[in-house]
């Protein structure tokens, strides 16, 4: 990783869990667990109702966490119930973080590359559904990041497991001077919960 990325990585590390959110996340961890332990795949599809800010950063924090812990197998997804775009205050505060960003291309609902180590493939970034092909059909678990989808949409199709860990859109900050920190914020907080997470998966290491 870069090193303005380890940078904030360092300020993730210095983040407290309050102990309610650490016992919210447990069955997640549990999931991740038990797929370890079996050596099995580890398909995390992290789904909210537009695919357009809170799903991408749990997305994307999610691989540099498992990455940064060296947890094997890890491939994380998103999705919504329906489809806007990746809002670009989103790349902006992944940006400023330390990640490099690419807009492969140009149209309502572009597609980004996201690129947080030098040799680790990028996490390409735009907003579907979560059932596009993009997306895994079965062996997977729906993570839940806001509300209104895991109210609205009781039944992920392929899932095995489904957890609601959600967080509070900040797109009640768009147009106003607290946007910045608000996003920021935001950020620092899914970073440092899916860091938390991964921290507590145990690997055995073979020789």
């Amino acid at each position: 990783m870069n090193s303005k990325l380890s940078f904030y990585i360092g300020k993730i590390m210095q983040q407290e869990i309050a102990e309610d959110r650490k016992i919210s996340l447990k069955p997640l961890i549990n999931y991740i667990q038990d797929k370890v332990d079996g050596k099995k795949a580890v398909r995390l599809n992290f789904i909210c109702t537009h695919n357009s800010r809170r799903s991408h950063l749990c997305q994307i924090w999610a691989q540099v966490a498992a990455n940064y812990y060296h947890i094997p197998d890890i491939q994380c997804y998103s999705g919504g119930t329906e489809v806007t775009a990746l809002f670009p205050k989103i790349a902006e505060t992944l940006l400023n973080a330390g990640f490099e960003i690419w807009k492969l291309s140009e149209s309502q609902n572009p597609v980004y590359a996201v690129k947080f180590d030098e040799n680790t493939l990028p996490v390409v970034g735009f907003s579907k559904k979560f059932d596009d092909l993009f997306n895994p059909v079965h062996n997977f678990a729906a993570v839940m990041t806001c509300s209104s989808a895991d109210e609205g949409c009781p039944f992920i199709p392929g899932a095995e497991k489904r957890f609601p860990v959600t967080f509070e859109d900040p797109k009640f900050s768009d147009h106003t001077s607290r946007q910045t920190e608000i996003y920021e914020k935001r950020s620092l907080e899914i970073a440092s919960e899916m860091f938390y997470v991964f921290s507590q998966i145990i690997t055995i290491n073979e020789s």
